[in-house]
């Protein structure tokens, strides 16, 4: 049995969950609404207030299949409820961020400025010009999207300057040496 399949997921107070035909699930809550299609092999049970997940089988496809049905659920769950929040930082000299209505506008280094729309159900926060603070009650499209944020400008491996999440160690590489005497 899989640990992390068999185990509950609470629904929280203000979190109202439907189940339609097949296995369409929509989970409504106070920061949004998600709607995901998940693996017609397996059952979603709902008493009381949590949600329990079984497997037909004790096929391999099956075991994968329970654990992540579960944690795609609980996902949904904690984003209506919480919501998900990812930071990312800018570090180098003269780079900086900053939101111009729903743009996030980014100086790191090109000749130009690097633009990137807001998309819908993500909000974007620059508390300070080298911080960027992105919420989304999606886990999967906040993620995507902070990490196509990072890709304008990757940490690079010799001075470490660049887009980094927020707490991302940057291993360094240590440069040329001169050319050795004998």
């Amino acid at each position: 049995m899989s640990r992390i399949g068999k185990m509950p997921v609470a629904l929280p107070t203000g979190v109202t969950v439907d189940i339609a035909d097949g296995n369409v699930v929509t989970v409504k809550g106070p920061k949004g609404t998600l709607s995901q299609i998940l693996h017609p092999d397996m059952t979603i049970g709902r008493e009381g207030g949590t949600l329990t997940v079984s497997r037909p089988s004790d096929e391999k496809e099956h075991r994968a299949l329970h654990g992540l049905t579960r944690t795609l659920l609980n996902n949904m769950v904690v984003g209506v409820s919480q919501g998900y929040v990812k930071e990312l930082e800018v570090v180098g000299v003269g780079y900086r961020v900053q939101k111009q209505g729903k743009e996030l506008v980014l100086n790191v280094g090109y000749s130009h400025q690097v633009v990137v729309p807001e998309i819908e159900g993500i909000s974007i926060e620059v508390p300070t010009p080298n911080r960027i603070v992105i919420s989304c009650a999606d886990k999967q499209k906040l993620g995507q999207f902070a990490a196509e944020v990072r890709g304008k400008r990757p940490p690079m491996t010799y001075k470490g300057k660049g887009i980094r999440y927020l707490g991302e160690v940057v291993r360094l590489k240590e440069g040329k040496t001169g050319a050795k005497k004998k």
